[in-house]
């Protein structure tokens, strides 16, 4: 690994472990990588993604600490009802809201009914959750914690409901005070969106555990998932050590934020066409420019083709990229293709028969790409979302396997003047690069 990355950063969402175990690495066949430097690492107080300076007393914690989170709590109370949970958004959105529901149903004294999938965005997903996670294992695993059922009681499938949307980032004190009163009334109470909807900090240690393992040692992906992903694993490492590439560059991404650079005028039509037609995404007017600018896009094939060079990996370095279909297909691999031969994906890795089961729901294929991400030498993500942060906890976990997070807004400055010309790509280029992410991971953003 290129030794100018120091191994450190408050991490921004909490740690937790997949049931499988870590493997060794076989035999390196290819690459150049020299060894990690040691370097102190600091952790962060909570659970779910934040933003930095959210914990300005989070104390220094190994991977041992963290582990320590995995303690199993007392067993759950009398149930009061049962909770109905709606999810919503992609895959590590419903994880991260599947995680706060299971919190929310150990404060409401609540059995929960296992969560129904989102199957209206805008991947129209049919999973349901025992396709995409392991159902016996959730119900297992939180039996110490919280009730789980797979089905409400015949009884009560025709009962009235409560049906309410939870105020977003709400702690126990909302729960207990607001809601827990409605059980005086109904016997089933339906939380109609589960994203946000438990604050990050100020709660109970134990409430604070149960969130974390729920996301990462609860929510296992069904075996199928988890034995192809660590097949994946197996044929990606065949090639030695690797950097797994979240290239946010898909046509909903691309859509929802905006970001046209690079685009032809026909395909920027297109996302405005598709943002407009979206009638849950509620900004419709973007300026593109500002928006990249501002470090507000995900970074294009191109630039974090640049990116990797100036930070001195090899061409030989084997690349996954971790994506969907990207928008305008090979035309804008182009670039990335030619600096770094070996780039792979699922679709590489694994035949059409082995894909063929997973290939037309995008939360299986995205959870593929996730056991692919957890297991790399380096993630790099192209853009801070949902995936990005939940790889990065899940990493920490492992005892804070390398992230590198790029600073979208001064890359792209640099970029823009190397298109211009006012700086060549070579030695100053990388040393610019070095310098800014050096500072950026000294002041914490990423480990």
């Amino acid at each position: 690994l290129p030794t100018a990355w120091p191994s450190r950063g408050r991490p921004r969402s909490c740690a937790g472990s997949r049931s499988s175990r870590r493997r060794s690495s076989p035999r390196r066949t290819r690459g150049s990588w020299t060894a990690r430097p040691k370097t102190s690492r600091r952790r962060g107080c909570g659970c779910r993604p934040r933003r930095a300076g959210s914990c300005p007393a989070s104390p220094r914690r190994s991977s041992t600490d963290v582990r320590a989170l995995a303690l199993q709590s007392s067993g759950p109370e009398a149930s009061r009802g049962y909770l109905l949970v709606h999810t919503n958004g992609g895959l590590n959105q419903m994880r991260a809201g599947i995680s706060d529901m299971v919190a929310v149903a150990r404060i409401l004294k609540a059995t929960l009914i296992i969560p129904e999938l989102d199957k209206k965005s805008f991947w129209l997903d049919k999973s349901n959750f025992s396709d995409v996670f392991d159902e016996e294992h959730f119900i297992r695993y939180l039996a110490n914690d919280v009730k789980v059922e797979k089905n409400l009681p015949k009884e009560l499938v025709k009962a009235p409901k409560s049906v309410r949307y939870f105020k977003s980032w709400s702690g126990v004190d909302y729960y207990q005070n607001e809601i827990s009163p409605l059980w005086e009334h109904r016997q089933v109470i339906r939380a109609a969106k589960s994203d946000s909807r438990l604050a990050n900090n100020f709660l109970p240690p134990d409430i604070q555990k149960l969130r974390c393992r729920t996301f990462f040692q609860a929510l296992r992906f069904a075996p199928p998932i988890e034995a192809l992903g660590n097949l994946l694993v197996e044929r990606m490492k065949s090639f030695g050590p690797y950097i797994a590439l979240h290239l946010r560059y898909e046509k909903d991404m691309l859509a929802f934020s905006g970001c046209t650079y690079g685009l032809s005028d026909t395909e920027s039509e297109e996302l405005a066409m598709i943002r407009g037609n979206t009638t849950y995404w509620k900004v419709k007017d973007i300026d593109p420019l500002e928006q990249r600018s501002h470090g507000h896009c995900p970074l294009t094939p191109k630039e974090v083709g640049m990116f990797l060079s100036a930070l001195g990996y090899p061409s030989s370095t084997p690349v996954y990229i971790a994506a969907g279909e990207i928008y305008g297909g090979e035309s804008h691999m182009v670039d990335l293709q030619s600096r770094f031969p070996i780039l792979m994906n699922k679709e590489k890795l694994a035949s059409a028969e082995e894909l063929r089961p997973f290939s037309q729901y995008a939360s299986q294929m995205a959870a593929l790409d996730y056991i692919v991400s957890v297991e790399s030498d380096v993630f790099i993500p192209s853009y801070s979302g949902n995936m990005a942060r939940a790889v990065a906890g899940h990493r920490r976990f492992h005892g804070h396997r390398k992230t590198i997070s790029p600073d979208r807004k001064a890359l792209v400055h640099l970029f823009d003047k190397v298109d211009s010309g006012l700086l060549d790509e070579g030695k100053r280029l990388s040393q610019k690069i070095i310098e800014m992410h050096q500072k950026r991971y000294r002041t914490g953003h990423e480990s």
